[in-house]
């Protein structure tokens, strides 16, 4: 990484906590000043890259700024209920994002929008990314580009037209990107992807970026096979596991050092403002739902495991209250061990969703406790089992779905290869099919070392 390409900011002195004005544009909040804090609390308090704002505001000094972000870039994930928000431990009963513990409605601190706005800034733009600024979106659903109502700044989305990269025209909106969203950190959940389209115009068009980082919820391991060249997709764009176990900055960093970007290797001038107090190990807690189906940590966690059905004959949750925490399908009905049973409906962010008002049998996964999911990683005796079950007892069903052009399954875009399924078809277990890219992750492990910027244990 050369000087004055990559900078990195480490700054050691203490941020404060951020107390609402308006989030994401509109609703309203309470007033506060830069020097609110909980002293007792700070020693251990992760802090965001956006509550730095003396180490990234005099970048920006005399700049035309965009933002790329959506509804979770909340300063400081600060957030208002009447009691906690969120916890991570082995309880099944874990609230969904949006509430605090006794079912109440929160309310959000700053959005990262406004506090630029709020030092100065000039923002001339912002890039949405999927399911829009807003994250109430279907998936893959097409945005148009739209305005801020509040502020008026033009909304330019990353999903209009599949397009998924910024014009020519909207390249010349701006000098600087600021990049502040939360993402969790698996290699099919498209944000990164709209990330990586943004640094790599970035560096062809000589634009800045700073990236304000965030933690990685699933950031506490690396699983999955590396994605090949012939499956790159909308849900796939790097030679990356599917749980990288990187934050943002780190990845932007190895994206940029590993000559990932058309413009060549550290063609993009980059800044990285680390959090502070945060490592691979830490646990957090998201304060909102990152997507319209990612509706509680429990998901979040479970989403390296039962994506995979996304497209199969098999429904994930889509269309109820737990989505990715239980799958189902008409299939499987009478078939021993699935036994619960749920209906798709129609819900925002959820339209059009697999087997709409029809009944599914399957599994509830909401009572395994979290450090249960940890310990697994990826588990792959869900999707193992729902094969097993419907190929012997519907045959004539498609499992797998329909493949495209190239004879490739929505599933082997997801994993990166063809090889899990294969693997899966010939009867092999989930450890032996794991053992199966062990040592890839191990290589990774290692070529993504020189970009790290918080401790692995």
């Amino acid at each position: 990484m050369t000087k004055n390409r990559n900078r990195i900011v480490l700054w050691l002195l203490v941020a404060m906590l951020i107390l609402p004005v308006v989030g994401c544009g509109g609703g309203k909040g309470k007033e506060h000043s830069d020097t609110d804090t909980n002293a007792e609390n700070i020693s251990n308090k992760v802090i965001l890259g956006d509550e730095q704002f003396d180490a990234y505001v005099p970048l920006l000094e005399g700049k035309r700024v965009a933002l790329f972000s959506n509804h979770t870039g909340i300063v400081g994930d600060v957030t208002y209920g009447n009691d906690e928000v969120s916890y991570v431990n082995d309880s099944p009963d874990l609230i969904h994002f949006g509430l605090d513990v006794n079912g109440n409605e929160i309310s959000y601190g700053e959005h990262i929008l406004d506090a630029l706005i709020r030092h100065g800034v000039n923002v001339t733009a912002i890039f949405s990314p999927e399911h829009g600024f807003r994250g109430t979106e279907d998936a893959g659903a097409n945005i148009n580009d739209s305005v801020d109502e509040k502020t008026g700044i033009p909304i330019l989305s990353l999903y209009a037209n599949n397009t998924h990269s910024p014009s020519a025209e909207d390249m010349g909106k701006f000098d600087a990107l600021v990049v502040d969203m939360q993402d969790v950190g698996l290699r099919y959940y498209t944000y990164y992807i709209s990330m990586y389209y943004l640094i790599d115009a970035c560096a062809a068009a000589k634009k800045e970026v700073i990236i304000l980082d965030r933690p990685n919820p699933n950031g506490f391991y690396v699983d999955g096979p590396i994605l090949k060249d012939a499956y790159k997709s909308g849900v796939g764009q790097l030679p990356i596991p599917v749980v990288y176990g990187m934050t943002w900055g780190e990845l932007a960093q190895m994206i940029n050092g590993e000559g990932w970007l058309n413009a060549g290797k550290n063609a993009c001038n980059l800044t990285v403002i680390p959090c502070q107090n945060y490592t691979h190990q830490t646990k957090t807690s998201l304060i909102r739902n990152p997507s319209p189906n990612i509706k509680d940590m429990r998901a979040v966690y479970l989403y390296a495991s039962t994506c995979f059905f996304e497209n199969t004959a098999v429904s994930v949750g889509r269309g109820t209250e737990f989505p990715f925490e239980a799958y189902g399908s008409p299939y499987l009905k009478g078939v021993e061990g699935f036994t619960f049973s749920f209906t798709p409906v129609s819900m925002r962010g959820a339209t059009e969703p697999p087997f709409m008002n029809e009944t599914c049998y399957g599994v509830d996964l909401r009572n395994v406790p979290l450090s249960e999911i940890w310990e697994n990683q990826i588990n792959l005796d869900y999707l193992i089992g729902a094969y097993h079950a419907i190929s012997e007892t519907t045959p004539d069903v498609s499992f797998w779905g329909t493949p495209d052009s190239q004879g490739y399954y929505w599933v082997d875009k997801l994993i990166g290869t063809d090889d899990v399924r294969r693997r899966i078809e010939l009867g092999q277990s989930s450890s032996e099919i794991k053992n199966s890219w062990q040592e890839e992750i191990e290589a990774f492990k290692l070529q993504r070392r020189p970009y790290l910027l918080y401790k692995v244990h």
